[in-house]
């Protein structure tokens, strides 16, 4: 009997082992953390054997293959030698996918990725198209297909992450929003090596699939040199003037200063910008590659245009939680990253006090440091090592530093006046302080409300 061995609770873990009990695999999980309650009862219910608080060697390395959790890197120990074995290491999305029969949407990116599917998501299920939503967000890719795998097309945010431990997988419609710098921790401080990772989204790609990218993204333009791609290749741009360069068949997506437009060549949809539910420039992009992915399914444009402009985004990112005495409060937990909050600050209008700070991932803080003189008159700063940030930013700003949300709302509230914007835009992981970013996102939700 085929043995599978799952590292990593959680959601993505929990699917997994799932999956491999349906199909009659014998199945063990191992997370070297504490399983929350509900995935412990999941697994008891389901009379799978699983360990925590520690990997025990004898009963992983008897494994037929591993479904790894994408939080553990491929420079653990326990990884390198489940290669040095031989035993087959993948995601859950891999594992998922090789037993479903739908067709996806693969999106991903440094930032944008879960508004894009969510937003790609609400079209297709308004245009009555039976589709599921799976990885970085909505339930377990390998867990509905246990469960029937009850859709024709799945959209899937997948991180680079998952991307590399993908490799039969399949991208219908691969969507690639920016490549910037990331989790290079993970990549060995090197920018190309992390590109790489992202390109994967195109990997098995025939001339029947689309790669749909932005056309005004260096890195991905650079590292798209390196590859070569069977399927049609749609970009997108805010300068419209960027396409005319471009041999285009099919769909494509741009804008200039009032209007985007979507397939300009063919039966084209246009809007205003001020129409767009989502605001901001990093928005615009986000809402032409859901645009073209819609346009590529025959979506009609009238669906299509509601759908742009009645779109609610996702908890946790540019969240408007509540005015107070005037100053707006803005909850952005999920920006773990320096271009995260380049968007989120690119977007204030307002005099902004920023909270910010965690765990840095090596970070870049010149790529903000116009934003900041701009438009950031005080900074909280809200981590247990502060440093980085008030190396990068001391001589430009107010630095407040506390250790608690709870103080860090008031302090930023305190350094505010009517008018201004509170953004909680960290740039950092949250894993010093926090369980997670939407605990974080959570946490200062509830301080906002009780000032």
């Amino acid at each position: 009997m085929t043995r599978v061995v799952v590292l990593g609770g959680g959601e993505s873990g929990v699917g997994a082992a799932l999956l491999a009990k349906k199909l009659g695999k014998d199945v063990f999980l191992s997370d070297r953390g504490e399983l929350k309650k509900k995935y412990r009862d999941v697994l008891s219910h389901n009379e799978i054997a699983f360990e925590e608080g520690k990997h025990s060697e004898e009963l992983i390395f008897n494994a037929s293959e591993v479904v790894k959790s994408p939080g553990i890197p491929d420079h653990a120990p326990i990884v390198k030698t489940l290669g040095e074995k031989g035993i087959p290491v993948m995601s859950e999305i891999e594992f998922g996918a090789r037993y479903s029969k739908a067709r996806f949407i693969a999106i991903t990116g440094s930032n944008g990725k879960t508004t894009t599917a969510l937003l790609t998501h609400h079209i297709l299920k308004t245009a009555g198209v039976n589709v599921g939503l799976a990885g970085n967000v909505g339930k377990s890719l390998a867990a509905q297909v246990a469960g029937g795998d009850p859709y024709d097309w799945y959209v899937l945010e997948v991180s680079s992450f998952q991307l590399d431990g993908m490799f039969d997988f399949k991208a219908d419609i691969a969507i690639l929003l920016n490549i910037t710098e990331d989790h290079l921790d993970r990549y060995d401080y090197d920018v190309n090596k992390y590109a790489r990772s992202k390109m994967r989204i195109a990997q098995n790609q025939d001339q029947n699939c689309w790669f749909i990218y932005c056309l005004d993204d260096p890195t991905t333009l650079k590292i798209k040199e390196e590859f070569e791609f069977k399927a049609q290749q749609l970009p997108f741009t805010l300068n419209e003037t960027n396409l005319k360069n471009q041999d285009l068949e099919t769909f494509s997506a741009s804008t200039n200063n009032t209007h985007i437009t979507i397939n300009p060549n063919q039966n084209p949809l246009i809007m205003t910008i001020q129409e767009l539910a989502l605001q901001g420039k990093h928005n615009l992009y986000n809402s032409m590659a859901s645009g073209i992915a819609a346009r590529i399914m025959e979506v009609r444009k009238d669906v299509i245009r509601e759908c742009l402009t009645d779109f609610q985004n996702i908890e946790h990112r540019l969240e408007h939680v509540n005015t107070v005495y005037g100053m707006n409060f803005i909850n952005d937990s999920k920006a773990t990253n320096v271009n995260s909050t380049w968007y989120a600050l690119e977007s204030m209008s307002t005099p902004t006090v920023w909270i910010a700070g965690g765990v840095d991932k090596g970070n870049n803080y010149d790529l903000i440091k116009d934003l900041v003189k701009k438009k950031v008159k005080t900074i909280v700063c809200i981590g247990k090592d502060n440093s980085k940030l008030i190396e990068a930013f001391g001589d430009m700003a107010t630095i407040i530093e506390v250790d608690n949300m709870r103080d860090a709302v008031y302090n930023a509230y305190k350094s505010g006046e009517k008018g201004d914007t509170i953004l909680l835009s960290p740039s950092c992981a949250s894993f010093d302080l926090f369980e997670d970013y939407e605990d974080r996102g959570r946490q200062f939700k509830e301080a906002v409300r009780n000032l």
